[in-house]
This record gives structure tokens, C-alpha cells and sequence, in this order.
């Protein structure tokens, strides 16, 4: 069985998706998901491009990685320079990597029209990058940009360039469909003419803007690529990259390579919804393999079909990728999930307890309110320990109130905090001002809990989102509040959903605090 590598650009090329915009943090969280994934290589960014960059792979030393080989992203030395002098080699080199990818003309149209320079020279600057790179890095790969285009224009150019990069040492060459109007039917023709004249290793980058980059991906492995590059949904540039969440399981359970371990392979949907709550972007339902909607049934012949023999109306098993049957309006759906979660937290629960049912039901009843507990797994915890008697109640809210006040046109916003809490037999009063309604909040929290809970000083609020779900009510619409918070030894994230965003706010923040104490204990 061929092992494929997987090289995922979600951090680079994914955050170039329109209205996605990554943290550090949240690039440093995906980074570890995706480890847990099991992919091999994980593409950070362009050391350089912008500090956020610098920083990310500065931090990314620390984290603790397993399969993931981290690597920087960068392009072929500029024209007129050379490559120890150029700035964007210094940076490559200086992010401190093993793995290196660069990119380079291979359209003799590009290297005319966008370069101005020679069609020889740009074969030069392709080899003196990479045989320069290859002196600082273990591995370079080189992505030949407009490679699809430019062999169906001149290939022999085309195939001069990739041949450069061999010379020099490339040790995989990455033919790129970087418009994304290549058809399957040419990827197979052009990798088969590929094949006599390439002795390294070949990978392919598709982009999606013939919806044809996963087909593209599946057919050059099987004509020979041995890497695919692409991204978690499908994210990227215009209409996106290959989805490796539709490419992995294709190759692994359909065309026989092997990507990642069975075991792994089962953690697809989770990283899928992971990944999207990060960008702070709606599941897509009717994805293949992972979204809600892919093993859903609702027909009343799909159904009765089902229950006799699943592979009736399923193309694979859904637990394969860690998906579920779904029955709609249907009580069965669901309890495996929370089995599994229940077992990952390490609470015991019987299939026959008649309290699964209980937060199968409330699951579900919650999930119709918005809730998403996906990227949200304390708020989760707590809810199943709060049905299964497993919860201590900390503090009783009872009340808050929030000031926001501005005096003057060209002056921030005031705002401040009251709140009144009973703990035990106690009631604290007291306020706090903030950097808006929910840092005020969460301070006048603090400030009346602290001296009960000292370990609650530990705990900081690391990241906050907020999504409207129910689209076309204007200012009036719910919304939902993902939290993370996290204290020296770990993060943990936690939701809440309301039409009154400060309501929400306070939902999320109590869970964050309840997960803490019961943490402690």
C-alpha cells in the first residue's frame, strides 16, 4: 500500500479565504489539531510577509508535535538578486525550519509578462534557489506555480522548469493548478507525459475553481503523486484549494493508499468543525464525509432501508471519519458521540444508562437553540457531568449590570461592571470597569469570586468570537459566544447563545470558570 503524504496549507493558503483572518493562537491551535490528524506536513505562513508570521513560527518550536513537520512558505529568489543576499531566503532561513517550500514560474507567459525577464534566466533563478535553500533546510519542495497552464502553452518550457528544480536538488516537485481550471482528463495526460523525465518525487496543488480539485488530486496520485497539498474544507483563495477532508478519505478508504492511521482518520469531522469555528465560519451541512447532512436520512424508504442494512443508502461507514447516521427527528441519533466524549473525559456511562438519553435529548434541544459544542468541549463536559450528578455548583448569580457610557464623539467608550453573587452562605457585591461589556463583566467576576477561588487568578481569557445564527433579523439576531480560556498547564473553550450578546457573553465565561474549579477538584 503507497503511503501519500499530506501536506496541509490551511494556515497559508486556507487564510487567504475571503473574510478569514487567523490568530497566532489560532494558527498555533490548528497546528496541534492537525497533528492529531495525522498529516505530515503543515504550512505556517511566509516568514517575513507580516510580524504575525514571524511570531507564529517563532512559537510553533515549542509546541510538541508528533507527525507534523512545520514548514515555511516562501518564493524563488527576485530577479537581480542573488540568493544570499535576498531578504526572502534570510527569512525562510531564519523561521528555523527543516522543511522549506518555494514557488516558481513555470508559464512561460508569467515569466515574461508578470517577471520581465528572460525565459532562461527564470530557469537559473529556479535552480540557484533551490540548490541555495538546500544548504540551510533537510527538505525542499519546490510548487511550480501555473504548471497546468503552462504545459498546455509550451510544454517543453514547462518541463525545463520542473527539471531545474530536480537538478538543484528538489526533493518533491509540486505541479500547481494555481487557476484552478484544469480538468481531470488533462492531469492524468499531462502526469503520464510527466513521468519518464521526473526521477524526484511529485505532488500536486489544486485550487477548486472548476470544482475539480479533489478529482485532479485523486487522479494524479493515481498516476503517481505522492503528496497532495491542500486544505481543511476546502479553504483557500476565490473558490479554495483541494479539501484534504474529501481527498484523505477518498485515497484511504476508496483507492487504497494509505494517508493516516484508521484511527486518526476517525478525527476528520472533528478537525473539519475545529477548523471552522476558528475561522469563525458556518459548518458547511451538505459536506461530503463530514458535514451533518452526509450520512442524514429523512425519506421514510432511506430509512427503513438503513435500519436493515446501512450500506443501502451509505457509501461508507460514517464512523470511519468520525461522522454518525443521522435519523432525522429521530431520538437514536447522537448517543454514540456522547459515548465516546464520555469516555474521552473519563466519565463513566452505561449505553443502557437511562441518563444518556437524557443529554442525547438536551444535545439536541440545545443544538436547536445554536449551541455547537464541537470547538467548545468544557461547556460540553459540564453538561454531561450536570446530568449525570457529577456537577458542584460554585456561586449563584443574583444579578448583574452593565454600564456603557461615552461622553464625547472622539473619546472610547466607558465600560463598567456590577455584580452580586452568593457563595455558601455569602453575598459579594462589587464592580469593575473593562475594554467593553464583556471584559467588564468577566473582571467584576473575577473580582467577587477571587477571594473564594484563589485559583481563578491563574485563568486568562485567551480568545473571543462571536456568530450570528439566525441570519436576516438585523441587531435582534442570536448569537453565539465561543470562549477560550486557559491557565498554565492547559486551554479549554467554552459557548454560549443568546438574542442579547452580553447574555451569551456570561453563559461562556461561567462555564470557563466552572470548568476551572471543577478542574481544581
Amino acid at each position: 500500500m503507497r503511503t501519500i503524504e499530506i501536506y496541509d496549507t490551511t494556515l497559508r493558503d486556507g487564510a487567504q479565504t475571503e473574510g478569514i483572518a487567523f490568530s497566532v493562537d489560532d494558527k498555533l491551535r490548528i497546528t496541534e489539531k492537525l497533528d492529531e490528524l495525522g498529516v505530515h506536513y503543515v504550512e505556517g505562513g511566509w516568514p517575513g510577509a507580516n510580524p504575525k508570521d514571524i511570531e507564529y513560527f517563532r512559537k510553533a518550536k515549542k509546541l510538541k508535535l508528533k507527525t507534523v513537520r512545520v514548514t515555511a512558505f516562501g518564493s524563488t529568489h527576485r530577479p537581480k538578486h542573488k540568493p544570499s543576499d535576498d531578504s526572502i531566503f534570510k527569512s525562510l532561513i531564519e523561521a528555523g525550519v527543516q522543511t522549506i517550500t518555494i514557488f516558481g514560474k513555470t508559464w512561460d507567459f508569467h515569466v515574461r509578462e508578470a517577471l520581465k525577464i528572460s525565459l532562461e534566466e527564470n530557469l537559473e533563478i529556479i535552480y540557484n534557489s533551490v540548490a541555495f535553500l538546500k544548504k540551510y533546510a533537510e527538505k525542499v519542495f519546490f510548487d511550480a506555480e501555473h504548471f497546468f497552464d503552462g504545459y498546455k502553452d509550451n510544454p517543453e518550457y514547462a518541463l525545463k522548469c520542473l527539471k531545474s528544480a530536480q537538478e538543484a536538488g528538489a526533493d518533491c516537485i509540486i505541479p500547481c493548478d494555481t487557476n484552478g481550471g484544469t480538468l481531470p482528463s488533462d492531469v492524468k495526460r499531462i502526469f503520464l507525459e510527466l513521468n519518464p523525465h521526473i526521477n524526484v518525487p511529485l505532488g500536486i496543488h489544486a485550487h477548486n475553481d472548476s470544482e475539480c480539485a479533489v478529482a485532479n488530486s485523486i487522479v494524479a496520485v493515481e498516476q503517481g503523486a505522492s503528496q497532495v497539498q491542500g486544505t481543511i474544507n476546502g479553504l483557500g483563495e476565490r473558490c479554495g484549494n483541494a479539501n484534504l477532508c474529501s481527498v484523505i478519505p477518498n485515497l484511504q478508504l476508496k483507492a487504497g493508499f494509505s494517508c493516516i492511521s484508521s484511527e486518526q482518520l476517525k478525527k476528520l469531522r472533528e478537525v473539519a468543525r475545529f477548523v471552522n469555528e476558528i475561522a469563525n465560519i458556518r459548518h458547511f451541512a451538505r459536506q461530503p464525509f463530514v458535514g451533518d447532512s452526509a450520512f442524514a436520512h429523512k425519506a421514510g424508504i432511506h430509512v427503513s432501508a438503513i435500519r436493515k442494512r446501512p450500506e443501502t443508502y451509505e457509501h461508507i461507514n460514517p464512523e470511519l471519519v468520525g461522522n454518525l447516521q443521522r435519523v432525522i427527528i429521530s431520538d437514536l441519533a447522537g448517543k454514540s458521540n456522547v459515548l465516546k466524549k464520555a469516555e474521552e473525559f473519563g466519565i463513566s456511562l452505561s449505553p443502557d444508562s437511562p441518563q444518556l438519553q437524557d443529554i442525547v435529548a438536551t444535545l439536541k434541544n440545545l443544538e436547536n437553540e445554536g449551541f455547537q459544542f464541537e470547538a467548545a468541549e468544557a461547556s460540553f463536559e459540564l453538561l454531561m457531568k450536570k446530568a449525570l450528578g457529577l456537577h458542584k455548583r460554585f456561586f449563584d448569580l443574583i444579578g448583574f449590570r452593565v454600564i456603557i457610557e461615552k461622553r464625547k464623539e472622539n473619546e472610547e467608550a466607558i465600560s463598567e461592571a456590577t455584580i452580586m453573587v452568593k457563595v455558601g452562605g455569602r453575598i459579594e457585591h462589587t464592580a469593575a470597569d473593562g475594554k467593553g461589556p464583556v471584559n467588564a463583566i468577566d473582571n467584576a467576576l473575577r473580582k467577587a469570586l477571587d477571594k473564594f477561588y484563589p485559583a481563578l487568578k491563574n485563568v486568562k481569557l485567551h480568545d473571543y468570537k462571536v456568530r450570528v445564527i439566525t441570519a436576516g433579523k438585523g441587531t435582534s439576531a442570536k448569537v453565539r459566544v465561543l470562549i477560550e480560556s486557559g491557565d498554565e498547564e492547559e486551554r479549554w473553550s467554552t459557548i454560549g447563545v443568546s438574542e442579547n450578546i452580553i447574555e451569551a457573553s456570561y453563559q461562556a465565561l461561567v462555564d470557563s470558570i466552572e470548568y476551572k474549579l471543577l478542574k481544581e477538584q
